[in-house]
């Protein structure tokens, strides 16, 4: 029988996605989810709904709860990894001293984003204890990583312990496909390429329709674009500031690249009020606040109701609309069943797969996904400047963390802050990551940082 382990399963964004997912695949049935999270009150409520979706969809999946880690591990063949060791409340702790500091929303990657340093360092040590158990309980199983840091947990993880089958994931890339939808096509009207570093990738080919899609690009942002544009600012594939950003490198920055939930890069659409309002943009803190926090803080006691109600229907409240962007289901059938797919995925740059990144860092790319494995497939080459701001602001702020985890080095973690765009000298970086660092719940940390 198939085990599937969901690490961090509590939350239900992942499980319950997984469960209605895998009911939809006749030759899935034969296999039994492992949910595993630490907190106890959570993780009941998703196995509640969880086995009572799988009833409802006619589905002859088996479960399990637990909150040891080892027995869900045991055995498993795919290991799915969503947890975040580090709340949410202490990133708003995190990002109220930094305002205090001067540091501010717009190209800050390691401060004002969810992947800041005093979240990372617990998620890198969670990695590193999670690999070494599925070393020992599963060594042959695939390793799906969902949980930020992709980008810097690919890197650390698959450096330190190349034995691991792992692949890094994220839905960010699946914005590209409401760009149909704005010329009254299909999602599915697209294809495309798009290759870069987790969170920073870039569009360099696509077609539209069967089309070449750019020079229809062109002729809509010179004639309607403004149509879109005067509304009230939504999150798009083709809002102003990325097809500002397009006109100049020839690329259009997908998903996270360019929005909020990337750190809201580059910084100068970001300066002021003015700049923003100029690109249709409100201040990326209201975007966290409304469409992060509140539904973070929300989730648990929606899926507590939820549970608690026997007469609520599990799929009135989770309808299958096609698999999970996140593509863990079809990928997982690929390797099992033995049916090849292209997909999204994050490993190591081997064989230079986008050309100008480093060979043992992490890139997001299309992949062949069979039996036979996974087989990274080698890129178009990005405009070298989109390569320069990517080396600039993505690769080399990653190596300075890892070089700062892996040698506990407290001067490395300030070079880091240092290179944020909002750092203006080195007393303000000093004396901002000692007050982090002094923070009661913090201590594990001060201990690593020397």
């Amino acid at each position: 029988m198939l085990k599937i382990s969901v690490i961090g399963a509590g939350s239900g964004t992942f499980s319950i996605p997984l469960t209605r997912d895998l009911c939809h695949i006749n030759s899935m049935q034969d296999c039994i989810i492992s949910l595993m999270d630490i907190n106890e009150e959570r993780l009941d409520s998703v196995y509640n709904i969880c086995v009572r979706l799988n009833s409802e969809l006619g589905g002859s999946l088996k479960f399990e709860k637990t909150t040891d880690r080892a027995v869900s591990l045991e055995g498993a063949d795919f290991v799915i990894t969503t947890a975040l060791t580090a709340s949410y409340d202490r990133l708003r702790d995190g990002w109220e001293i930094a305002e205090k500091y001067g540091f501010r929303f717009g190209g800050s990657y390691h401060i004002m984003y969810d992947e800041a340093f005093w979240i990372n360092f617990y998620q890198f040590r969670f990695f590193e204890e999670l690999t070494l158990d599925i070393l020992k309980y599963c060594p042959d199983a695939w390793h799906l990583l969902i949980a930020n840091p992709v980008i810097s947990g690919v890197t650390l993880l698959q450096r330190k312990y190349p034995q691991v089958k792992m692949l890094g994931l994220c839905h960010g890339y699946s914005l590209a496909h409401d760009i149909p939808t704005y010329f009254e096509l299909g999602k599915n009207d697209i294809t495309y390429q798009m290759p870069g570093v987790n969170h920073f990738i870039w569009m360099n080919e696509c077609h539209l329709g069967g089309k070449p899609f750019f020079p229809f690009l062109d002729k809509w942002i010179s004639e309607k674009a403004d149509d879109l544009w005067g509304k009230e600012y939504v999150p798009s594939a083709l809002d102003k500031k990325r097809m500002d950003f397009y006109k100049k490198h020839g690329v259009i920055g997908v998903g996270d690249t360019m929005g909020w939930s990337g750190a809201s890069w580059p910084w100068w659409y970001h300066t002021d009020e003015k700049v923003e309002k100029e690109f249709c943009i409100r201040s990326p803190k209201d975007d966290w606040e409304e469409l992060c926090f509140s539904v973070a803080r929300n989730n648990t006691k929606y899926l507590h109701d939820l549970a608690s109600d026997p007469d609520a229907k599990m799929t009135d409240h989770f309808p299958y609309n096609g698999p999970d962007i996140m593509s863990i289901v079809p990928i997982i059938e690929s390797i099992v069943c033995d049916i090849p797919g292209v997909f999204i995925v994050n490993v190591l740059n081997k064989g230079f797969l986008v050309p100008g990144i480093p060979e043992d860092f992490e890139v997001e790319v299309p992949a062949l996904c069979s039996a036979a494995g996974v087989h990274p497939i080698t890129t178009s080459p990005l405009p070298k400047t989109i390569i320069a701001h990517t080396l600039r602001d993505r690769v080399a702020p990653v190596e300075m963390e890892l070089a700062a985890y892996e040698n506990g080095s407290l001067d490395y973690l300030k070079e880091l802050v240092l290179m944020d765009k909002w750092a203006t000298s080195m007393k303000q970086v000093s004396d901002f990551v000692d007050e982090i660092l002094d923070l009661p719940y913090h201590k594990a940390m001060k201990e690593h940082y020397r």
